[in-house]
């Protein structure tokens, strides 16, 4: 069965029903048909004085274009907790449309650990992303509009920042020339998930905290130098009218009933790649364990999850899991390449030891990622139909030598709940633990020692350089006082370098930074390193190419 098939078999309970195991009432609630809900923020008001739950971060060693199984995991570990007794939420994030419909496909999970509804939270949802979307492009209109009627502000048309978004991949519109006569100046788009509208949004506390972050957004520099933020343009508060009810998270479930909120949805390797903070903070008050995912692996979402998220949340994860497969693992060790959309290549499927244990390395150092920052470790190794028992089992003892607390193999995405009950049970007696939660680096330090810090602790860098640009923009964000910010890095997620062809786990190398831009609205520098795009384009045969609408029945089909 395809996932689709296997979301459509099951009989989702209503969402009332959903909200009443974690104590939410349905007067908290914005319905969205039976199986989605809106939860109002007058509900966590009133859970203030339950304790917190225990917080549980997933992350991932680096991925093949496969992906690893993270979101699979984190459901199959919430429904494990589960069937365990325990009050268990998994917090996701939105799948973005680009994926969707480019090369990886949706992202609501895959078996029997899914969130449904999967067409629903693949394509519209309730709408965030689209909000989100309009209000990027409202003040990119409004700066527009305040150009052509005299400029009053001064603002260098050739200095603005500011650029505008779009929800699905677009090659095309990475570079792009806007407006005509002396306002005539090159622009871009960036993708709605890479948009520092999304960063808000995800890190917002409440609506008074996100109509602030709107208002400092940096639009551009006058004439003069002087630095001019959205509110001199007059939209920030129509812009947080359109973002009023996305703030608001989004209740969804598993296959098996198990609550999930699925809220915001930042790109992980350009992006800060975390859902929510409200989402979070509020499944903290509602469960004894509340199960979140970073994009990508230890190096992208879980350290800017460690350094952006948690500094503003101020929540402290209790252990962190690392998930692993034999087919990545292999990859790493130089068993082949795995592509999306063809068969995996002999040297992933068979035995093949010698890349095993060659691409442990890579695992080791996502193990070390996370301990380095005070947090123990549980490994999950995803495995699949034709892994062998006996590799699986190397790879769990290999990573208990490598420092991790528990290492578990893991069969949810066959078993639902049923096949993660170990790794539920591992990451119970780990999480009671009393970790030593720090950060990486302290946000008082220079811009570049932050950027080295994070290159050299977490991806094995030898260093960094700095390009013109970016050696440009440094000195910029440090003269306007922006230097106190933390780095959200941006590079690929294939690799612990900033070359994705680099597998393992390679030393000796250089991190080059081209750019360095200012989300003052969002709280952070965004370090671009060479090479990345903020608006990825489309495969040879995107995914849309299959997803179409039944002309008998009426469904979607092709959705995966």
């Amino acid at each position: 069965m395809t996932d689709l098939e296997i979301a459509r078999s099951i009989i989702p309970k209503h969402i009332f029903e959903v909200a009443q195991t974690l104590g939410i009432h349905s007067e908290d609630l914005i319905p969205f048909g039976r199986y989605k809900a809106k939860v109002t923020h007058n509900l966590e008001e009133r859970l203030n004085a339950r304790p917190l739950g225990r917080y549980v971060l997933v992350t991932a060693i680096n991925p093949t274009p496969l992906g690893e199984g993270k979101t699979t995991t984190s459901i199959g570990l919430s429904m494990g907790l589960c069937r365990l007794g325990y009050r268990s939420v998994v917090t996701l994030r939105q799948p973005s449309l680009g994926p969707v419909f480019g090369l990886k496909g949706g992202g609501t999970g895959g078996g029997r650990a899914q969130v449904c509804p999967m067409e629903d939270i693949n394509l519209h949802f309730t709408g965030d992303a689209h909000a989100v979307s309009a209000s990027h492009n409202l003040l990119s209109a409004f700066v527009d509009n305040h150009l052509f009627h005299g400029n009053a502000l001064k603002l260098d048309p050739q200095g603005i920042r500011w650029p505008r978004t779009l929800g699905v991949s677009d090659r095309a519109l990475r570079e792009v020339i806007i407006g005509t006569g002396p306002d005539r100046r090159a622009g871009q788009f960036v993708i709605t998930e890479a948009s520092e509208i999304m960063a808000v949004l995800a890190l917002a506390t409440d609506h008074a905290d996100l109509r602030q972050r709107l208002g400092r957004i940096l639009v551009g520099l006058t004439e003069g130098g002087q630095l001019t933020r959205a509110e001199a343009f007059g939209c920030a508060g129509s812009m947080a009218v359109l973002l009023k009810d996305a703030l608001w998270p989004n209740l969804v479930q598993t296959l098996e009933g198990t609550p999930a909120f699925v809220h915001a949805g930042p790109f992980g390797n350009i992006a800060h790649g975390n859902c929510s903070i409200v989402s979070d903070r509020l499944a903290l008050r509602c469960a004894e364990y509340v199960v979140t995912e970073a994009g990508f692996g230890s190096d992208l979402g879980a350290e800017k999850f460690f350094n952006i998220k948690c500094r503003t949340s101020g929540l402290r994860p209790d252990v962190g899991v690392v998930v692993a497969t034999l087919r990545a693992l292999k990859l790493h060790g130089g068993g082949g390449t795995a592509k999306a959309g063809t068969p995996l290549p002999a040297g992933l499927t068979r035995p093949n030891q010698m890349a095993l244990e060659k691409g442990c390395a890579n695992l080791e150092q996502h193990i070390a990622n996370v301990r380095s920052h005070g947090v123990p470790v549980v490994v999950a190794v995803n495995a699949f139909k034709d892994d062998l028992s006996d590799e699986l089992n190397w790879v769990c003892e290999r990573a208990k030598a490598a420092g991790a607390e528990a290492a578990v193999v893991s069969t949810h995405w066959a078993d639902g709940g049923r096949g993660a009950e170990e790794l539920a049970r591992a990451v119970v007696k780990v999480a009671a633990q009393e970790a030593q939660f720090r950060h990486l680096y302290d946000v008082t330090w220079p811009i570049k020692k932050k950027i080295e810090t994070i290159a050299t602790t977490m991806y094995g860098a030898a260093g960094v350089s700095f390009l013109p640009q970016a050696e440009r923009d440094i000195e910029l964000a440090t003269r306007m006082g922006f230097d106190h910010l933390p780095i959200c890095m941006a590079k690929t997620p294939l690799s612990l370098s900033h070359d994705p062809a680099l597998k393992g786990r390679p030393s000796g190398f250089t991190v080059p930074i081209q750019e360095l831009r200012i989300l003052a609205g969002a709280g952070f520098l965004t370090a671009v390193c060479s090479g990345i795009q903020l608006m990825p384009g489309l495969p040879k045969r995107p995914a849309g190419e299959r997803i179409d609408v039944d002309p008998q029945s009426g469904e979607i089909v092709g959705l995966a």
